[in-house]
């Protein structure tokens, strides 16, 4: 992946790796550590027992637990495990099935030995004669050192850009900072070079689970008892925030985004791009997102005050920097964005309906197929609708349940989605109703953010050949579950030897596709803002392979118990979807007509030249691309296209 920034909506904060530095390690024992990786493998997808492909992912993993930032190692002194032989592997798959951990407390060793070397490093740092003005590009997907004297200048280099961006505060504030990231390095060493073995043994070991449980594959995860707690809190109550998501960089805390709705867009002095350095007077530079974001939470109706350094163009084209305090009112933020929006574009004596759908959600008062099903109605009651865009850009799933209503708000009864488990067994879920909310010209929208729920719709209504899938050339290829242990605590409570989420199996649509890696495929490629990113499944360290299973489009109800499949199939055979080529036989000439226009089109062409160089943002809000979404203008012009033929 290009670039890989943690986004975080502060309203949530949730994430899978939680780093509190404080935080009381899990009770774990060798013993115990074999048994819980042994639970994990039995209900893992693929993976069943510790192979050498999982000893050496485990391996690389366990270097990026203990220095992510490549500030210690010396690629010489580790390279006999980042690159191990096959005698290594053996030796180490051994040790694990005999609940040894050896070679990971022989790499802790070396760990403690870099500590102290860096320590000598930094004395001989100083900044004052530094002038060079250092990018915090240059420190994503480092490689390891390769001497002593590159480690130096990497360490000089991290100390000068955040040197630099303390400078910006005053006096009191800047030694604050600084004394802050100190701190926190200290803190972070002082855990390593713990010397009492058994807290010394739980670190360690929670590392190896870490390391372990990660290599099977994207979204298989272990939870130190700290790190379940905080996923509970995040999930079950409801927390107050400002409505913005940051991205976590060296020099602070850059807002990508103000949610809409939220109280920093309430404000109106937040701005995107503004780099939070200090929260509540407290310096933020080095501190970890997690922590900020819990400096920034706190009761309704409290205000936090941000200190952000913002660019800002004179009047002769230079860029400057300045430093503003906004005071923002913590608030719920009401997410509307992550619901749905709908529209119309008139079109000869009808109009082409537009439905955006941000996520798959079911509360006691609506849900994404009743939201939908109800503005259908209504732009059917008002207008003579013609076709129809359903919108799935962006949407990165929700629930299955809503996945299966909002595809039968356009198909009549059959099976919408697969799942088949670690085990084996296949489970069908079925469109039930028979009834359609539309039945004529529909195209569905997406890109490579469209992922899970969203990519069983787009594919669900491919196969049947009711949709023309139009947009980036794949989605995300999220086609797993996963089930976590935390789902069966008792009153919150955690286990002390913490919790873990697996990935248990995959989806598949009608056709027998799953979408896992590969996403769903357009019919139509019409690129976006995200079309040359490497985003998606396949893009993941560790993404779990792809699969398939016999297509399902005559259901003959295998998964229902036999003695009461008759019953269910005089209630169910009438009204099944039937495969239709209705809209597929134009595809040809949809695709020319698409691909003539996009090539005509002067600023389509250079938005897709600015696409393709290096430095381009993707983290920029695609509605910044010009006055139009272009992409969207596009895909109106193949539902024309596509309403024209089928008269």
């Amino acid at each position: 992946m290009k670039r890989i920034y943690l986004l975080l909506t502060l309203l949530f904060a949730t994430a899978t790796h939680l780093a509190h530095l404080d935080a009381k390690l899990p009770d774990l024992t060798p013993s115990i550590v074999q048994t819980k990786l042994n639970e994990i493998m039995k209900a893992h997808a693929s993976h069943k027992t510790i192979s050498p492909v999982l000893v050496k992912r485990a391996l690389n993993n366990y270097f990026e637990e203990l220095d992510p930032n490549k500030i210690y190692f010396i690629e010489s002194e580790i390279s006999q495990w980042t690159e191990p032989s096959d005698l290594v592997v053996n030796k180490i798959l051994q040790d694990y099935k005999h609940s040894r951990y050896d070679t990971f407390f022989d790499i802790h060793e070396v760990m403690v030995k870099a500590i102290k070397r860096r320590h000598k490093l930094e004395e001989t740092i100083n900044i004052d004669e530094f002038s060079e003005r250092v990018n915090p590009d240059e420190f994503k997907d480092m490689k390891w050192v390769k001497n002593q004297d590159e480690l130096l200048e990497r360490l000089t280099r991290i100390k000068a850009l955040q040197v630099d961006t303390v400078s910006k505060l005053n006096e009191e504030m800047r030694e604050r900072s600084l004394q802050r990231i100190i701190k926190r390095q200290a803190k972070y060493e002082e855990e390593i070079l713990n010397t009492d073995q058994k807290h010394r043994q739980q670190l360690i070991l929670s590392n190896v689970l870490k390391a372990t449980s990660s290599a099977l594959d994207a979204h298989t995860a272990y939870f130190t008892p700290d790190e379940a707690s905080q996923f509970i809190i995040n999930v079950q109550q409801r927390l107050f925030g400002i409505g913005a998501q940051l991205r976590d960089d060296l020099n602070g805390f850059t807002v990508m985004k103000i949610i809409e709705g939220g109280p920093a867009a309430n404000g109106k002095e937040l701005k995107a791009k503004d780099r939070i350095v200090a929260i509540d007077g407290e310096p933020v530079v080095g501190l970890d997102i997690i922590n900020t974001v819990e400096m920034i939470r706190g009761e309704e109706n409290t205000p936090v005050k941000l200190t952000v350094i913002r660019e800002i163009t004179d009047a002769h084209d230079q860029v400057k920097e300045e430093k503003l305090d906004i005071i923002v009112m913590r608030g719920e933020v009401v997410l509307t964005e992550t619901r749905y929006e709908t529209t119309y574009e008139p079109f000869g004596d009808g109009v082409i309906g537009y439905l955006r759908l941000y996520s798959f959600y079911q509360d006691p008062d609506s849900s994404s197929a009743t939201d939908l099903a109800r503005a259908i109605k209504e732009l059917k009651e008002e207008h003579k609708v013609k076709g129809i865009i359903l919108d799935l850009r962006f949407n990165s799933g929700g629930m299955l349940s809503q996945a299966v209503e909002v595809t039968g708000l356009f198909v009549t009864k059959g099976i919408i989605v697969s799942i088949k488990d670690d085990s084996g067994n296949t489970q069908h879920l079925r469109n039930l109703d028979g009834k359609t909310a539309w039945d004529g010209p529909l195209v569905v929208l997406v890109n490579r953010a469209s992922a899970s729920a969203s990519e069983i719709v787009a594919q669900t209504l491919q196969d049947y050949g009711r949709a023309i899938v139009v947009g980036d050339d794949h989605t995300y290829g999220k086609g797993s579950f996963q089930t976590f242990t935390l789902s069966s605590s008792k009153n919150g409570s955690v286990n002390p030897q913490g919790e873990y989420k697996v990935t248990r199996g995959r989806y598949y649509t009608v056709s027998g596709k799953s979408p896992q890696l590969d996403g769903v495929i357009s019919d139509i490629t019409v690129p976006g803002p995200l079309s040359e990113i490497e985003i998606g499944e396949q893009y993941a360290k560790y993404p779990l392979e792809s699969d398939s299973i016999k297509e399902n489009f005559n259901d003959d109800l295998s998964d229902i118990p036999f003695f009461q499949r008759d019953k269910v199939r005089m209630l169910y055979k009438f009204d099944l979807q039937p495969k239709i080529n209705i809209f597929n036989q134009h595809l040809d000439a949809l695709q020319v007509n698409s691909k003539q226009r996009v090539h005509n089109n002067k600023n389509y062409q250079n938005f897709l030249k600015e696409l393709k160089k290096k430095n381009f943002d993707e983290d920029e809000d695609p509605d910044q691309f010009g006055q139009n979404d272009l992409q969207l203008a596009e895909t109106y012009n193949i539902v024309k296209d596509l309403i024209l033929f089928s008269q």
